[in-house]
């Protein structure tokens, strides 16, 4: 799929410029941008392949498919707080920030999706 393609690139790209410009939060930029991107990968795969078998069960799946990466989310953010030694700012900027896009990236998708099939 190639919108899963681009974010992948984008987030490869973005973390390695920002590697550069904040050598000593490196780890804290890939881990915050690592489960948005995994999530969002998923997410949008199978969101793709549910409104292709049946646009009606698609709503049913993203309710499930919210709660589910409520807790992923919850998790994630809890794990690598508690049991990682270093300053949890930079990771949750970056989780932030990376969540946020990656949804946009997911919304502008689906769009094009109900958009191309109602045409």
């Amino acid at each position: 799929m190639k919108t899963v393609g681009i974010m992948t690139a984008g987030c490869v790209v973005t973390v390695l410029a920002w590697g550069l410009l904040a050598p000593g939060v490196r780890g804290e930029i890939l881990l915050g941008m690592l489960m948005p991107l995994v999530v969002a990968c998923v997410s949008l795969v199978l969101a793709d392949r549910e409104y292709r078998r049946d646009p009606q069960l698609l709503t049913p799946f993203m309710v499930k498919a919210f709660v589910g990466k409520m807790v992923v989310f919850g998790l994630y953010v809890v794990t690598v707080v508690a049991a990682l030694a270093f300053d949890p700012r930079p990771f949750i900027i970056s989780f932030t920030a990376y969540f946020i896009a990656l949804h946009l990236v997911e919304a502008l998708y689906l769009r094009r999706l109900f958009s191309t099939a109602t045409q």
